[in-house]
């Protein structure tokens, strides 16, 4: 695979989507994407990041390590109001069943076998907001508002100017979305998703909680489509609300190309260097640590300093050869030693 430029070095996006393919197959060449049944250390360390950083997109504000305390042992550590852990436990819990959803990866799926289905996007709302719910329910809850319920009141317009639907149009505007998260992309995979996420956040058909169930319906469908689920982070939310406001507007490519982007990190971080054993041979961006980046073990496997094999995609190498190369480097001298 030939990497396509886009203006100042970046890649292009069209790359990006390949290397998510690349990826994914170097996966499924070591046994593809594993259950947490299976795998439970790998998709824990998901869990954390996915938890930590959907939460703070909408306003969280527990750190990592607090994050991890409270869903290992149950104890709030830190000075923070009841609700941010309850929204931390929220999550977590409906990040988990989704997660369960990997676990059917080897099921070989039918025609008219659904990748999400109403009663699904229900339990996922039901499992983010319920905790949360029960001690400090949102302001002027009407009757049928309740967790996995559809809103029964209209929603002003958003900062960017869009204004989610009548809360009458509701059930037939969901109804919709399920049919075209079900449907074949008929184009990039990564643009399909991001036209079904942002329908989703349009229609906004939930009281509150509609952007972290929106994340993680994202997610379901993922790994439905046999790839790894995606994290966005905090530092990029940004990026992600104007790439939604972008996709409001008929553009769904910022949003593909973030979501890929993630895709591919969550590859490269946690399940393609766990996965993969001393002598599995791996791109380098799976191979890469704090102490050797992927540019520098590109340049050191383009000089022969380190073993790989340079294959149509990129550079490959192993735990085993990285090992061997960071060892052999030379040590640099500590300033003023002689």
């Amino acid at each position: 695979m030939v990497i396509i430029k886009a203006g100042r070095g970046r890649p292009s996006r069209r790359s990006i989507y390949a290397a998510v393919e690349q990826a994914t197959a170097d996966l499924d060449r070591i046994g593809g994407l594993p259950g947490p049944d299976v795998a439970g250390d790998i998709w824990a360390d998901i869990w954390y990041e996915e938890t930590h950083n959907s939460t703070a997109i909408e306003g969280n504000t527990l750190l990592l390590k607090q994050v991890q305390t409270l869903l290992d042992t149950g104890q709030a550590v830190g000075d923070k109001q009841l609700a941010e852990y309850l929204e931390v436990r929220g999550y977590a819990d409906a990040a988990e069943w989704v997660y369960a959803q990997a676990s059917d990866r080897e099921t070989e799926r039918s025609g008219d076998t659904p990748y999400a289905t109403i009663s699904e996007v229900r339990e996922i709302h039901r499992l983010v907001v319920e905790p949360t719910w029960k001690v400090q329910p949102p302001d002027d809850l009407l009757p049928g508002e309740t967790p996995g319920g559809f809103r029964q009141h209209n929603i002003r317009a958003f900062g960017g100017g869009m204004t989610p639907p009548d809360f009458t149009e509701i059930p037939a505007l969901v109804a919709d979305w399920v049919g075209m998260a079900n449907a074949a992309p008929g184009g990039e995979l990564m643009e399909h998703l991001a036209r079904v996420h942002a329908e989703f956040e349009r229609i906004h058909p939930f009281r509150d909680g509609n952007g972290r169930t929106g994340r993680l319906v994202l997610n379901l469908l993922l790994v439905r489509h046999g790839l790894a689920p995606a994290i966005i982070y905090k530092k990029d939310r940004p990026k992600y609300l104007r790439a939604l406001d972008r996709a409001d507007h008929g553009d769904y490519g910022p949003l593909g190309e973030l979501f890929a982007r993630a895709v591919k990190d969550c590859l490269d971080r946690f399940l393609l260097p766990a996965l993969g054993g001393p002598h599995q041979v791996l791109p380098l961006s799976a191979l890469a640590t704090r102490s050797a980046s992927v540019l520098a073990l590109r340049r050191a496997a383009e000089r022969n300093a380190l073993r790989a094999i340079r294959k149509p995609n990129g550079w490959y190498s192993t735990k085993t050869w990285v090992r061997t190369y960071v060892r052999g480097r030379p040590k640099r001298r500590s300033k003023g030693v002689v």
